[in-house]
C-alpha cells in the first residue's frame, strides 16, 4: 500500500513542479485516486466513495489540487472547450472531497457545514485561476453561465447519495461528450432517482432547482423516453422526489 500512495503523490507532484504549458490533460493524479475509491453500485447506476481511504492519502490529493491552483487565466483561455470544461468539473468534484476530508469522519452530510454560515458551497476555500474561489463560483459562476450545457448537473458531485454519481474516472477534454453523455444516461435510468409510476414522471429534485437548464423540461425528457421508462405517447407531467443529502460514504456496511 505505502508504494502504491507514494507513487500517487510523486504523479500529482511532478505536475506541480512543472511549468503550468505542460499541464496534465489527462488528470492522471484525479484519475488514479478516483479509480481507486470510487465504489460503483447498482449495476453502475451510482457509487460511493471511500473518504476514510482517500483521507489516508490526501498528500496525493493536495498536490493534485496544487496542479489545478497553479494554472492562469491565460492559460486557461487557449485550452479548447471540453478542456475548460474538465478542468473545471474535475476541480469541483475534488476540492468537494477535500471539503468533506476536514471533517471525516465526524460528519453525515456534506449539509452539517452549515446552510448559511459555514457553507460549503458558498465558501472561498481554495485558489482557482488566480482567485479565491467557492464551489458556487464554478458551477453557477463559470460552468453554467458560460457553456449552457445541461448535463454538467450530471457530472458534478456534491458529495451526497441524492446527487448524480461521482464517476469512477476523472473527465477528459477529449472524451467529454461520451463521458456527459454516458452520465446522463447512468443517472436517468437509476430509478431511486428518476422513474416512471402511476402516470406521472417522478425525477430528481435537480431538475426543479434547474428547471431553466433543461427547457422545455417535457421535450428534455422524452430525449430519453427509453430510459426512463416512459410509455410511448404519454403526456409527461412531473413531481419531484425528495433530495438525499445524506454523506456518498462507502463503508462495509454500504448496499451492494
Amino acid at each position: 500500500m505505502a508504494r502504491v500512495d507514494a507513487r500517487l503523490i510523486l504523479t500529482a507532484a511532478l505536475w506541480v513542479a512543472l511549468p503550468a504549458a505542460a499541464f496534465d490533460h489527462t488528470h492522471a493524479a484525479w484519475d488514479a485516486l478516483l479509480k481507486k475509491h470510487v465504489v460503483l453500485l447498482d449495476e453502475g447506476r451510482a457509487s460511493r466513495f471511500k473518504y476514510a481511504e482517500a483521507a489516508r492519502e490526501r498528500p496525493a490529493l493536495k498536490a493534485y489540487l496544487d496542479s489545478l491552483s497553479s494554472v492562469n487565466e491565460t492559460q486557461f483561455g487557449a485550452w479548447s472547450r471540453p478542456e475548460q470544461m474538465a478542468f473545471l468539473i474535475n476541480a469541483y468534484n475534488a476540492y468537494t472531497v477535500e471539503k468533506i476530508l476536514t471533517r471525516y469522519p465526524d460528519l453525515g452530510s456534506i449539509r452539517d457545514f452549515g446552510k448559511v454560515f459555514g457553507n460549503p458551497f458558498r465558501e472561498r476555500f481554495f485558489v482557482l485561476l488566480g482567485g479565491r474561489k467557492s464551489l458556487d463560483d464554478l458551477e453557477h459562476g463559470m460552468l453554467r453561465k458560460t457553456y449552457r450545457e445541461p448535463r454538467l448537473h450530471y457530472a458534478l458531485n456534491c458529495a451526497s447519495i441524492g446527487c448524480p454519481m461521482l464517476r469512477e474516472e476523472a473527465y477528459l477534454g477529449v472524451r467529454l461528450e461520451q463521458q456527459l453523455e454516458a452520465q446522463a444516461q447512468r443517472f436517468l435510468a437509476d430509478r431511486s432517482r428518476n422513474r416512471w409510476r402511476n402516470d406521472r414522471l417522478e425525477v430528481s429534485k435537480i431538475f426543479d432547482w434547474y428547471k431553466e437548464d433543461f427547457e422545455p423540461r417535457e421535450q428534455y425528457f422524452a430525449r430519453y423516453a427509453g430510459i426512463l421508462g416512459i410509455p410511448a405517447g404519454a403526456r409527461i407531467a412531473l413531481s419531484f422526489l425528495d433530495y438525499d443529502w445524506s454523506l456518498n460514504d462507502f463503508r462495509s456496511s454500504s448496499p451492494r
